[in-house]
């Protein structure tokens, strides 16, 4: 028996070492850590339990049976974060390339199928050359499997992709049906065809970074959620976003001992809003003097920045956050805007994660560029999005709330549970100036003044409109708030919330705008 001890732990040892030491200390040299060394950042000290150690491929062409490795280049298993258990893969560059197999698809499916029947999340460490080509339609089939339990379990368990190394072809694709996706800056990049092929076909000259590293991803086409500088900086923060997510979709995201005694009022918060309500002002501020010990993780923080999505805690418990950004194109809704605020409700909605809305917003961005390029379609995902959301849903109406973006930002009129304004808050079909030139167009023509008379229509608009009470009169808004007494109503709304039971019609599934 101990000579058979022994031959097991030699095995292992050979399977720890990948593709080998040269090859790992390559990795090092690129800036990147190896496959089992980022599980062990990313997990508990101690807790991961790998399976498939011994599998290897079953390839005899093109020489490959001449080349085996344990593991065949992905390391699979289960462990902890902050003692909460989840289901990893980490792809092993060392091993060829990280390519993609039958048995390396095997193993994360796996993984997957596990995942789903325990209701733990799925995080994937992607470092992987592609398909490997020696085994042709076979690795093609490895990636669909994959697609489809990404499909399957959208909704059912968080899944995690973060990008370490190239990812590329229809690799692609698996990231881009999970939850979020994390990229390191400068080591990692997606893309669906490679510099080469794009110079072959449009002849543009462009390098692996501009095409698809983490600076494209996370500003210019919103495919990446996160972008950190190194491998440690990005594992940490996959470990902080644990931190706000439900293990499953039955499940609760752990909540924080919070003594409502604590809570205190902040007049910090009512000198933000500038007297002018042309000006604009920055409602990352108004988040942080709200949540719980002014912590934020943003979510796209430099992608369409004129919407804020992101997690914070409220009275301890885990909310999600949409709010309008002012300072970035007066916080108008547009095309990107939508999408990714859309994006994240549903997310928040299928995992039980409260909603906050911050609201001010003079509307929908205008324009040919903006039409046709379907901001009617795109919107709509915002719009459809929030009605469809059955957890507990509070809106806060800080000063512009016009025309449709008033609706579309969880209203009361699509099931808004709380809706709250400060004095601050205009709600309005649109614009002072503009409802006035409309409305009185002929009498300001005929006017002997016209400016004159501009002005003192405009002071009758605002008097009568401009404000939060016409909406407080008809129960669109639940009360006029001061804002330093936010963050006490919104604790005590969400509790209040938590035994919250809301429904929609049976059906299939539905039809979202896409």
């Amino acid at each position: 028996m101990h000579d058979k001890i022994a031959e097991l732990r030699k095995k292992k040892e050979i399977a720890k070492k990948g593709g080998g030491d040269e090859r790992i200390a390559k990795q090092h040299k690129q800036g990147k850590l190896s496959a089992r060394e980022r599980v062990e950042l990313l997990l508990d000290e101690g807790s991961f339990e790998e399976i498939d150690v011994f599998v290897k491929h079953r390839s005899k062409d093109f020489g490959l049976d001449k080349q085996t490795f344990y593991g065949d280049g992905v390391v699979t298993g289960f462990g902890t974060i902050e003692g909460r258990p989840v289901a990893v893969f980490s792809q092993d560059f060392t091993v060829f390339g990280g390519s993609l197999s039958e048995t390396h698809a095997e193993k994360i499916c796996k993984i997957m199928n596990m995942a789903m029947k325990t209701g733990i999340p799925v995080i994937g460490l992607n470092d992987s050359g592609g398909a490997r080509i020696q085994e042709g339609v076979v690795s093609l089939g490895g990636y669909a499997d994959i697609f489809l339990l990404n499909t399957l379990a959208s909704g059912v368990i968080p899944q995690i992709s973060v990008i370490m190394g190239p990812c590329a072809g229809g690799a692609v694709y698996s990231p881009a049906i999970t939850d979020f996706i994390f990229m390191v800056k400068n080591t990692s990049y997606m893309f669906v065809t490679g510099p080469n092929v794009v110079k072959t076909v449009t002849h543009e000259d462009v390098t692996f970074e501009d095409l698809g590293g983490a600076e494209t991803h996370s500003v210019k086409s919103g495919v990446a959620h996160f972008a950190f500088e190194n491998e440690i900086e990005t594992l940490m923060n996959v470990r902080n976003l644990m931190g706000y997510l439900p293990l499953n979709y039955r499940d609760r995201a752990p909540a924080r001992p919070f003594k409502n005694g604590t809570i205190k009022k902040d007049e910090r918060l009512k000198n933000i809003i500038p007297d002018n309500s042309g000006k604009p002002y920055d409602m990352k501020e108004v988040i942080r003097l709200l949540v719980d010990e002014e912590e934020f993780l943003e979510v796209q923080p430099n992608h369409a920045e004129n919407i804020i999505c992101g997690f914070a805690r409220m009275g301890g418990l885990s909310i999600g956050i949409v709010a309008n950004q002012p300072s970035v194109l007066a916080g108008v809704l547009d095309i990107n805007a939508s999408v990714k605020g859309a994006r994240f409700v549903r997310f928040c909605d299928a995992f039980n994660i409260p909603l906050l809305v911050l609201e001010d917003v003079p509307g929908f961005l205008p324009g040919t560029d903006q039409e046709w390029n379907g901001i009617i379609r795109h919107g709509a995902k915002l719009l459809f999005a929030f009605s469809e959301a059955t957890v507990p849903k509070i809106t806060v109406i800080t000063r512009k709330a016009y025309g449709g973006a008033y609706d579309v930002m969880n209203s009361k009129h699509i099931r808004g549970d709380f809706n709250f304004a400060w004095p601050s808050a205009e709600i309005a079909v649109m614009g002072p100036k503009g409802a006035v030139e409309i409305i009185f167009k002929k009498e300001i023509s005929a006017a002997k003044d016209p400016e004159v008379a501009l002005n003192e229509k405009l002071a009758e608009y605002i008097e009568k409109f401009a404000n939060p009470y016409t909406a407080a009169e008809r129960g669109f808004i639940d009360d006029v708030i001061e804002p330093e007494d936010t963050r006490v109503r919104l604790i005590n709304s969400f509790q209040l919330l938590k035994t919250k039971k809301d429904k929609n019609p049976g059906k299939k599934h539905s039809n979202i705008p896409l």
